[in-house]
């Protein structure tokens, strides 16, 4: 299996997942033109693309959508909820009823020889989800766009080879900022984003002996920067009740303006 991000940020996110034979994005957040130059940089092109998988209907989730699917007649798969949430956004234009296809949260379905569970998150969209990919015995996952994680969700992303993970924002930084009052509040709530503390401690709760690597994704451009994600991401590692440490395994952090190195378990 094979994980590429494309872009990854508070601006626009967009992902290559696949195998072989199937190839899949995860979002796209981004201009059509931009999703076709990144696949291009790593040997695809969009017509090969056998889905797109979408985790809710913000905009940095789907700005390219309707170019995308429409050009090349590439089958949707989201949510009633997000799908009905993207017929209502006028950005997209018209989104012809034939490339949607129904997924429910728990409900496992099969795109090539992909295997694809979809998870409910907290996030203030109207049916969102992540996904986890499996194609024999390896597995990845995309975890973006949750304000917080529970039981549930620690669950779901166990045994995973490779995991791309939201670290949005550095607390101190969104509460010092220049962000509205309301805003604020809803980034750091129940349904915004996961911070880079609080990615930290969810890869403390999945980490194994056999877990590849980790991509930090989703920073947010104005209170977040790589190196800060990455250490202290790092950090709470090392400090977690667990006998694993940071340098254990890569962690790479995804770049909203370029296409990162392909991972491959």
């Amino acid at each position: 299996m094979k994980l590429c991000s494309i872009a990854s940020g508070s601006s626009g996110n967009c992902i290559f997942a696949g195998t072989d034979t199937t190839s899949l994005l995860i979002d796209t957040g981004i201009s059509g033109k931009r999703v076709e130059q990144g696949l291009n940089e790593i040997g695809h092109t969009a017509k090969e693309m056998d889905g797109i998988l979408i985790t809710h209907e913000h905009s940095d989730h789907i700005s390219g959508l309707g170019v995308i699917s429409r050009r090349y007649g590439i089958p949707i798969y989201t949510t009633k909820g997000t799908w009905e949430a993207i017929l209502k956004c006028k950005t997209t234009g018209q989104m012809p009823e034939e490339l949607f296809r129904e997924i429910e949260p728990d409900q496992e379905f099969i795109l090539g020889d992909i295997r694809i569970n979809p998870v409910a998150v907290s996030h203030d969209a109207a049916m969102p989800t992540a996904f986890i990919l499996r194609h024999g015995q390896k597995s990845m996952a995309v975890m973006t766009d949750l304000g917080r994680y529970d039981d549930y969700i620690i669950e779901r992303l166990q045994h995973l080879d490779v995991l791309l993970l939201e670290a949005n924002h550095d607390v101190h930084m969104l509460q010092v900022g220049t962000y509205p009052y309301n805003l604020k509040q809803r980034i750091l709530g129940d349904r915004g984003h996961l911070s880079n503390e609080l990615s930290g401690r969810l890869l403390s709760e999945v980490l194994h002996d056999n877990f590849k690597a980790v991509i930090l994704g989703h920073l947010s451009k104005e209170n977040n920067y790589e190196k800060l994600a990455y250490e202290t991401v790092r950090l709470e590692i090392d400090l977690a009740d667990n006998p694993y440490h940071a340098g254990d395994f890569p962690i790479y952090v995804a770049r909203r303006d370029m296409v990162s190195d392909i991972i491959e378990c």
